[in-house]
């Protein structure tokens, strides 16, 4: 396993495999591995010959300063699971090595930026594009991989692939959850065993939500239900929404025949965790 700390001197060695007609993928992370990071470095070392994982703590997509204090970072750890997988780079740079100096440049993403996340971490996706354009610039991959968990930064990055022109194929990898339905996430290891088992209701809220609109109720009085169900819990609902999974615009109709999501946020004590569930076109 190969570990840079430095852009010059990664893009020298990922240059020399390139031209061997070596293929690399990218798995942007912030560190804290779980289980659902690696289903993302298996799929791109299943696809590729290279696997690029960055470990980065983004100060730039944090509007909470105190969200970033806390963030989990386990680089020990991290480099242990990472090491049981062939053709591994690891890219672990310093916040001063990404950002020379501050960014001039603004990135918006319209109504796609402001919406779920957007309404509520102002500034968030901005730091987020700029990332990950940074990293499609430092490491060329041929593929990179992202997890359906974090659903409006994926489809925030198609758009920003499509607006730049990337030459880059997108992966959007299924989420990995625990036995009682809870997604994988770093944030987790901020909860106590008391929070780690109320955390749980983000799923089971998903579950209702997907019953309801199975059984055909408005997208409206889905929403009620759902934030009836959070009024008797002690885990702080922020929004519940059920949009198109493409586009993330508001669903009008439980009859549309499209492709659904289900998009939630919630406090579990001071930890902010948030789920998605896809729906397909079953109707």
């Amino acid at each position: 396993m190969q570990v840079f700390r430095e852009i010059k001197p990664l893009r020298a060695y990922l240059d020399a495999k390139r031209a061997e007609q070596a293929t690399i993928g990218l798995v942007p992370t912030m560190g804290a591995l779980h289980e659902g990071h690696l289903s993302l470095v298996k799929g791109s070392v299943d696809d590729n010959d290279i696997t690029v994982t960055s470990i980065f703590v983004n100060p730039v997509q944090f509007n909470n300063p105190g969200d970033l204090a806390h963030y989990p970072r386990t680089l020990d750890e991290d480099l242990a699971m990472l090491q049981r997988y062939k053709g591994q780079v690891v890219f672990h740079p310093s916040a001063n090595e990404v950002y020379k100096q501050e960014p001039m440049i603004t990135l918006g993403f319209g109504p796609l930026g402001k919406t779920l996340e957007g309404q509520f971490r102002p500034g968030h996706f901005h730091g987020v594009g700029m990332v990950v354009a940074k990293l499609f610039n430092i490491v060329k991959p041929h593929r990179a991989y992202f997890g359906q968990k974090d659903l409006q930064q994926f489809a925030v990055i198609r758009r920003l692939v499509e607006d730049f022109s990337f030459d880059v194929e997108l992966k959007c990898m299924p989420i990995i959850r625990e036995p009682d339905g809870l997604a994988l996430s770093s944030r987790n290891k901020r909860l106590d065993p008391d929070e780690r088992q109320k955390a749980a209701k983000l799923y089971e809220a998903l579950g209702i939500a997907h019953d309801l609109y199975r059984r055909r109720v408005s997208p409206d009085q889905v929403k009620k239900e759902v934030e009836g169900f959070f009024s008797m819990s002690d885990v702080t609902l922020e929004y519940f929404e059920i949009v198109n999974a493409s586009s993330l615009n508001p669903l009008q109709s439980t009859f549309a025949n499209e492709p659904v999501a289900l998009c939630i946020a919630a406090y579990v004590g001071e930890v902010r965790l948030i789920d998605n569930l896809i729906i397909g076109n079953e109707y």
